[in-house]
């Protein structure tokens, strides 16, 4: 089988215990790992690969040939990752320009639904800017967002003042000039994470409905690993187990209808019984 997982610790850990059942595993280096999961959902280019939820989200919708492992690769916070430079704040976003690399990108899913909530934004009064297509062939975003043009960047736009606000986790620049468009967001992060009980869940680990039938124990094997390092996450990030995904992958699922992203609901419950079944095992096995 082969492997793309962008942490080393979590990585070491399936390929330790696919070694131990005499299981041949190999690890794609595949860096930003975000650019395997095109492959993964499309093609099935690999058999257990790290994604973003949304992107698991959408491959499901769309009938592609893949399940979830119930294990937290990437959890964190993101009010913190709506970013301006001017003297605007999160109350004058509505009819201002705001860019995020991908429509379907989880980070961008995740504000847009802390706007709407919390802030009574209007999605569709914004005016929205994209770098690139989600990673999932099937889905075509709305049409009232726009394409950058080719051979843009976001981070230069935003930089340039092109943009009003931009939406950047890992990808934003080192500039003293940037700060964040809500007031002490991170501290309004952590309020939102107390009151729901659970942090955003921004990856979780995929992998082919042939691989987890063809190599259940295998597979089993893999999840048990990866969820003993990542259950030792601080402060949550590392959330493990159906019944502890329940909430983030729900509320996720729920701003990307809302926000167009996919093109039916998607039930918590409908990726734990394809898991379950592609596996043989009952929800108890993964923490249900």
């Amino acid at each position: 089988m082969k492997l793309v997982v962008g942490r080393d610790d979590l990585a070491a850990a399936a390929l330790g215990a696919a070694a131990a059942r005499g299981a041949a595993v190999e690890r794609l280096d595949v860096k930003p790992v975000h650019k395997a999961s095109r492959g993964f959902v499309n093609d099935q280019a690999v058999d257990v690969c790290e994604l973003a939820v949304v992107t698991l989200l959408q491959a499901v919708a769309h009938d592609k040939p893949v399940v979830l492992l119930p294990v937290t690769a990437l959890g964190r916070t993101q009010h913190q990752t709506l970013v301006t430079m001017g003297d605007l704040s999160v109350e004058d976003i509505e009819g201002r320009s705001v860019g995020v690399r991908s429509w379907s990108q989880t980070t961008g899913v995740w504000v847009r639904g802390f706007l709407s909530e919390q802030y009574g934004v209007d999605p569709r009064a914004v005016d929205w800017t994209v770098y690139e297509g989600g990673h999932v062939d099937d889905h075509q975003d709305p049409a009232w967002i726009t394409l950058a043009p080719e051979g843009a960047r976001l981070q230069a736009d935003f930089l340039d003042g092109r943009l009003d606000y931009g939406i950047m986790g890992n990808e934003l620049p080192d500039d003293d000039r940037i700060r964040t468009a809500i007031p002490a967001a991170r501290e309004v992060a952590a309020q939102w994470t107390a009151d729901r009980g659970f942090l955003p869940l921004n990856h979780v680990i995929g992998v082919t409905a042939e691989a987890a039938a063809e190599h259940s124990a295998t597979v089993v094997a893999l999840y048990d690993a990866i969820r003993e390092v990542a259950a030792k996450d601080a402060d949550g990030a590392g959330a493990v187990g159906f019944e502890a995904l329940r909430g983030p992958v729900t509320l996720a699922a729920r701003y990307a209808l809302e926000q167009e992203v996919l093109p039916r609901p998607v039930e918590f419950d409908e990726l734990l019984e394809q898991s379950c079944a592609a596996l043989g095992v009952t929800p108890a096995r993964l923490g249900g």
